[in-house]
């Protein structure tokens, strides 16, 4: 009832033209339910007791008009089928049209919508009407019909910049508007620029005023509230505040929205430019082009969505690289290497992106698209397949503006397969009907003739063979690994040949005991450990000098060793970012001394001092990484391994190895990267009982 009239139901003085918004309503489940309300005014009689002098006069017309609403409730959203359904019921009752209301509200609740991949319907509620349905290709994809344009038009490109950034770093968003719709269509907009990743926190496009107190509540939420309530959100301190109305986003002082890293902010207000204003580009040609094709408003929303979706394919680059697989029996686990995908992408420091991972979208992202055999999207092609594309393109407008549209008609044909029949008939009220003076209240319905129309139709389609959607599932391509050598800024920037020429040699030296020459070199190692291919280098030197888990060292041996490796470490934050530590950690274990009979030292106890010892994450991480190492010696015989090879429950539960080593980051990334000969040929074995039992401790067993 409250969601019928969110501002309250109340008495009006005179007769309000018909209106129609639809809300979102969210179950037990997180499903969400489409609710379509069409509201029309029915005349009351005043509660005033008449006066002596208006008695003897003619009859005279209903002072006050109350509310009535048709409301239709629906797990899909065809927003335009409602308001075409719900607005010939109005034409019926309002024009005295000689058509049963209950045959067609019958039809309305049994006709068959068409499942998802293209399919279109066209439908009859048996009033001379004619509707056509029609579902997307790919229902992962979302539709958004104009409504991401017109929150560009309303708001602006800086403003619903902020908002992206605030929605995926779990800020609370209220959206102010005095249109209903306006607030349904701006929320659908900020929930469809946020794919790949999808909103799992409050969504309430239009709340009701007698639920204002969620306002207060202390977890994030998207929210939309009449703008007569105005003045209760100027009390809220940690909400952002979007006014459609007045085009204005107010972010509290107390709030810290944190921004895209760059360049990628930049490209992508460029980007949005030439979509929204192209006469921007011509602005300053002596001879500009008569004419410059503008694109329509629907083309324009896929246009928007496409720069956001290249935005979305540039952040999460081979995130697929970063996937560890932690269990597969009973149910697969799959987790993401936060700090490896970080560390490899030099973006450690950027709160933005950290954030994101961090939050409750990009979890749901991981569990959703991290199984490898699945139905694909655009988003898995244009990760797999475009992003080298887009690294040439950068610089060339040109270039990029096709990318752009190539994209946009990929997503229009998704949201409307067919275009050219989409026509449809559906009869209107007459002009002003609204306003009759004598109009009778809407009819009472006879429910048992429409539940026999129910009735009717049911056993009609319990006959008919069950519609079967058919999902073409594929292996996931994993797309180009992460660059190899980013720095801190994010800037390739390759370690020339010659610097880690002397990372070798200087551990050669060492290790022969030529101590000059190590000492002559050592200063330039100590600079060369700024980059991270160097610091890989250092931890796969060393490893080539641990024979059999041990390397005991001279004194001098041990303090080179032991410098080198605080040199590696320094830079290490809590989270490892580059995997030095991960890579370092087997070795610490494995260099010592002999300090004097029966006492060895370690090289653990001289490197005890760095923060990213004391991380929780860190630690998890090793063991997920471990976990993993074992998994794929069992199940991965060869480099060559595809999926009819991998297990059964790996390819029906869409489970399969990571794509590539997070953990060290030291190895040659491959998409199945090969496991050593001598687990190989243990994993064609039965597993002996201590690995059997080490397997069980940690829930990751065969299926």
């Amino acid at each position: 009832m409250w969601f019928c009239q969110p501002s309250g139901w109340q008495l009006f003085p005179e007769r309000n033209p018909p209106t129609f918004f639809v809300a979102v309503l969210t179950d037990i489940n997180s499903e969400r339910h489409y609710c379509a309300c069409f509201t029309f005014w029915e005349a009351v009689e005043s509660p005033q007791v008449p006066r002596k002098e208006e008695a003897s006069s003619l009859v005279q017309p209903a002072q006050l008009f109350a509310p009535k609403s048709l409301v239709l409730v629906s797990r899909l959203d065809h927003a335009e089928v409602f308001r075409n359904s719900l607005g010939l019921i109005y034409t019926i009752y309002v024009d005295g049209l000689s058509v049963s209301l209950e045959n067609v509200i019958g039809n309305l609740l049994t006709c068959t919508i068409p499942i998802t991949g293209g399919a279109q319907r066209t439908i009859s509620l048996g009033a001379g009407d004619r509707q056509v349905i029609q579902t997307p290709i790919n229902d992962s994809l979302p539709v958004s019909s104009c409504s991401v344009a017109l929150l560009f038009r309303q708001l602006g490109i800086t403003n619903v910049l902020f908002l992206f950034c605030a929605a995926l770093t779990e800020h609370k968003i209220l959206f102010l508007s005095s249109s209903y719709q306006r607030l349904t269509d701006a929320c659908r907009a900020l929930l469809a620029l946020m794919f790949p990743l999808k909103y799992s926190f409050t969504y309430v496009p239009i709340l009701p005023a007698q639920l204002l107190e969620v306002l207060s509540t202390p977890t994030p939420f998207i929210i939309g509230v009449h703008s007569i309530f105005q003045s209760e959100t100027q009390e809220l301190l940690d909400v952002v505040i979007a006014d459609l109305d007045g085009g204005t986003v107010n972010v509290p002082e107390c709030v810290h929205i944190s921004l895209l890293p760059e360049p990628l902010l930049q490209q992508t207000r460029e980007a949005l430019s030439m979509v929204l204003d192209p006469e921007l580009e011509v602005a300053d040609l002596a001879f500009p082009p008569s004419t410059i094709s503008a694109s329509s408003l629907k083309m324009q929303d896929k246009e928007i969505r496409a720069v956001f979706l290249r935005l979305f394919a540039q952040l999460l680059q081979g995130y697929r690289w970063c996937l560890h697989i932690i269990r597969i029996h009973p149910e697969p686990v799959i987790r993401f290497h936060k700090a490896a995908f970080l560390g490899q992408r030099g973006l450690t420091e950027d709160d933005f992106l950290t954030k994101v991972l961090e939050g409750m979208a990009f979890a749901g992202f991981v569990t959703e698209r991290g199984a490898p055999y699945r139905p694909i999207d655009l988003f898995d092609e244009l990760v797999a397949y475009e992003v080298k594309r887009m690294k040439a393109d950068e610089g060339n407008k040109q270039k990029i503006l096709r990318h752009i549209k190539e994209l946009a008609e990929k997503l229009y044909k998704n949201e409307n397969p067919y275009p050219a029949v989409t026509m449809h008939k559906v009869q209107k009220p007459t002009e002003g009907c609204h306003l009759r003076l004598h109009q009778k209240p809407f009819p009472h319905l006879d429910e048992g003739t429409v539940q026999w129309i129910i009735d009717q139709a049911t056993a009609k389609l319990q006959t008919a063979p069950p519609a079967v959607k058919a999902e073409k599932k594929c292996m996931v391509p994993s797309g180009p690994p992460i660059a190899a050598i980013l720095e801190r800024n994010g800037n390739a920037l390759a370690n020339s040949a010659r610097r880690l020429e002397v990372v070798r040699n200087c551990i050669s030296y060492v290790f022969e005991n030529k101590m000059l020459e190590a000492k002559k070199l050592f200063p330039a190692v100590l600079r060369a450990m700024k980059g991270r291919a160097a610091r890989h280098c250092l931890t796969q030197e060393l490893h080539l000098h641990v024979q059999q888990n041990r390397a005991v060292l001279d004194h001098q041996q041990f303090d080179f060793v032991i410098r080198m490796m605080n040199c590696c470490l320094q830079d290490c934050t809590a989270m490892d970012e580059h995997g030095i530590a991960a890579a370092l950690l087997p070795l610490v274990t494995a260099f010592c001394r002999k300090l004097s009979p029966g006492i060895t030292q370690f090289a653990y106890s001289c490197v005890q001092e760095h923060v990213v010892w004391t991380n929780i994450q860190f630690w998890e991480a090793m063991f997920y990484c471990d976990v993993q190492n074992h998994i794929r010696a069992l199940y991965l015989d060869t480099a060559l391994a595809i999926p009819a090879q991998l297990p059964a429950q790996l390819r029906t539960r869409g489970c399969t190895p990571i794509l590539g080593d997070p953990c060290g980051s030291v190895h040659a990334a491959s998409p199945i990267p090969s496991p050593c000969p001598r687990r190989a040929r243990r994993s064609r074995r039965r597993p002996s009982r201590r690995w059997r039992s080490r397997r069980s401790s940690c829930g990751c067993g065969p299926p």
